[in-house]
């Protein structure tokens, strides 16, 4: 299953990547009357940081939280 999942954010990664490469290389274009206008730049680079931090918590630790417990004691 966190394969999967990390193959799935892996693939989504690229299509991010190629989306801020759209974004870059050409905001906004018309065809005839129409315009379109691509998505926002911040958008995407905030989606990217967010992937990237988690396929490297995926690739890290295979995904899984860590939870420590501890007792205090008076010494």
């Amino acid at each position: 299953m966190q394969k999967k999942y990390l193959e799935r954010c892996k693939k989504r990664l690229e299509m991010y990547y190629e989306a801020e490469e759209a974004v870059l290389l050409n905001q906004e274009y018309r065809i005839g009357t129409r315009t379109l206008r691509r998505a926002d730049l911040a958008t995407i680079r905030d989606a990217i940081k967010d992937l990237e931090r988690k396929i490297e918590i995926l690739e890290k630790n295979g995904g899984k939280n860590k939870a420590y417990r501890f007792i205090p004691r008076d010494i």
